[in-house]
This record gives C-alpha cells, structure tokens and sequence, in this order.
C-alpha cells in the first residue's frame, strides 16, 4: 500500500497493473485500510461509487467482488474465496481466517514503538517501512487522501523526533540528515529548516546555516507569496551576528577528528558473526527485506550460490538489533 499496491497470495505476487476492473483493487484497497479489515456494504458502496442509485451500486459491488475474487486466484476454490473475501450479513471482511499483512499497519506500530521506546534504532527501523505516500496511483480517491495525509505526517514527524534524538547524542550530522529527508518530503516545513539551520550553527558551520535560511525564504516565498516566521528570523539574526555560539563537539569528534561517532556496540545483544568486510552496494535488498520481515515470521530468502544471500541475512538481521530491543524494552514495560 505504500509507495504502490501489491498483493501476496501464497507465493505469488499480484501487481497494479494486474487488476483489470480498478473497482475491484479499490475494493480490496479499503478493506486492507479499514478497521478489522472489515466494512459495512453500504459504506463500501458510498466509498467506490457515490454518483450511483443504490441498485446500480449493489450490482456493482457483486461484481467487483467476484472478479477481486477472480483475480486473486480463488474462483475455482468457492470455500477459499469465501474465507479470504466473506460478505457476512450486510459486513465483507478480508482475509477473516487466516494471517494477513499490511505494511499500513506494521508502519504505524513501528511508529507506536518508537515512540514508546525513544531507541534511536527503533525509529530508524519504523522509518524504512514507509515506503513512499499511500496509494500514489489514487491520487484523486477521496476515500484514500486522509489516510494518505495522516501517514505522511506520522513519517515526517519521526523525522523530527529522530533528528531531536540524534541532536541530544551530540551527533549532528545524523540529526542533519534526518531533517534533509524531512524536507526532501515536505520543503515547505519551516521546522525542519529551522532546526536545520541550529544544528548547523551547533557544528560551527555558519555560512550554511545562513545559507539554508535563505533556501527557506525563497521557498516559501515562491510557494506561499510568504517570509519565515519572527521565530525563524530571529535565529537567522542570532546566527548573523554571531549571538549564537557553536556547541562544544562530542568528546569522540574532538579526541579523533575525521573519524566518524562509532555506532553503541551491539555486541552484548545478539550472537551474530562479526562482519571482516564493509557491506556496500545492496541498499534497497536490505531495505526490501527489513520491509517483508515487518508482515511475516518467516522469510526465505532464495538465490544462486555464491549470490550473498548469508551475509545478506546478517546484514539485515544485525539492522534490526535494535528494533527487537526496543520491542523487549516494552514487553518489559506492559
């Protein structure tokens, strides 16, 4: 669901493109979305076709069903079609007895964690699930455009909050590439600029903190016919004149300079093999993965000898060391 729609049954994958009536998708698409999975028929005919009397939607919905139905590979199994997509009275529910994933919902008790947690890890772990905006090809849904806004907004916060996280380590550079991402996303978000521009302050980088204010003025001028904020302004007039002292470094950056802040060592928490290589180049595998593995026990993970599939599992394994902490950390707590 988010950054695009595609649906697993077993092992086969059913893409967009696959969905020949696009009632059909949207119909699946609301209930993965709804609460329980499940929506009354009358809302989900209102939903998907609200110019329409209430027979021409009723026939609709029929229809729509059998060919999701269809499309899924089950209208050769009538007992498995009814239990994957049942109309129960007046409620159709999705997969009502058996396990079903969303990556909607396994994004946002990622957010719940994070949050509860405050493990730097955790929010990192949250923030790789969010694959882009909810449903881009329906852009124009009514029924999709709350949704759509709501998750943005939870994945630009988590931004924020991690950049603030980083900000109290005393590392900088993370915060400021936490706050580039936000902005990548929304360049209109006067907060993140100007959080931007005391870090930079913080690291003694004046001239881009001056720099990155200008960026913002121009912004929102040219979006909104608009200037900063008095908060805004004053920063930028603090930092000017010099009223707004870099911080002190962290005591690692100021004993070995040029190196990197060494991540906390994870040691003590898993008996994974200690890695004699650097790990580069298959970004977006690890990414996939850690995405699959937020909606199932159990991936395999298949491939040609000698393809990497070992280290490939470490690498993500050793990623997700301190999301599965975060998640003892608030078993502990409940």
């Amino acid at each position: 669901m988010l950054g695009g729609f595609s649906v697993s049954v077993g092992a086969r994958i059913i893409e967009e493109g696959e969905w020949r009536l696009r009632k059909a998708a949207g119909l699946v698409k609301l209930l993965a979305l709804a609460p329980e999975h499940r929506l009354h028929r009358e809302q989900l005919m209102d939903l998907l076709w609200p110019e329409l009397d209430e027979k021409a939607q009723a026939n609709n919905l029929r229809y729509a069903l059998h060919h999701a139905r269809r499309i899924l590979g089950l209208a050769s199994d009538s007992d498995m079609a009814s239990r994957l997509l049942p109309l129960r009275g007046e409620l159709l529910e999705l997969g009502a007895e058996g396990p079903l994933a969303v990556d909607v919902q396994a994004f946002e008790e990622a957010a719940r964690t994070a949050r509860r947690s405050r493990d730097v890890g955790a929010y990192r772990a949250a923030l790789d699930l969010y694959a882009g905006e909810l449903l881009p090809q329906d852009s124009y849904e009514a029924w999709a455009e709350d949704r759509r806004e709501e998750l943005r907004r939870t994945y630009l916060s988590l931004l924020l909050e991690l950049a603030a996280l980083y900000e109290q380590r005393g590392e900088y550079d993370a915060a400021a590439g936490a706050l580039r991402k936000a902005l990548a996303s929304e360049s209109t978000h006067e907060e993140a600029h100007a959080h931007l521009m005391r870090l930079y302050a913080l690291s003694g980088r004046r001239g881009e903190a001056l720099g990155q204010y200008e960026r913002l003025r121009e912004i929102l001028k040219r979006e909104y016919a608009t200037d900063p904020s008095s908060e805004s302004r004053r920063l930028y007039e603090e930092i000017k004149t010099e009223r707004f002292p870099p911080a002190r470094l962290p005591r690692q950056a100021e004993e070995r300079p040029g190196e990197e802040p060494q991540e906390e060592d994870d040691s003590r928490r898993h008996n994974l093999p200690v890695a004699l290589t650097s790990f580069v180049g298959r970004e977006q595998e690890l990414l996939e993965i850690k995405r699959e593995l937020a909606m199932t026990r159990l991936l395999t993970l298949r491939g040609a000898g000698g393809s990497g599939k070992t280290r490939l599992a470490l690498e993500a394994a050793r990623d997700l060391v301190h999301d599965q902490a975060a998640f003892s950390a608030r078993d502990r707590c409940s």
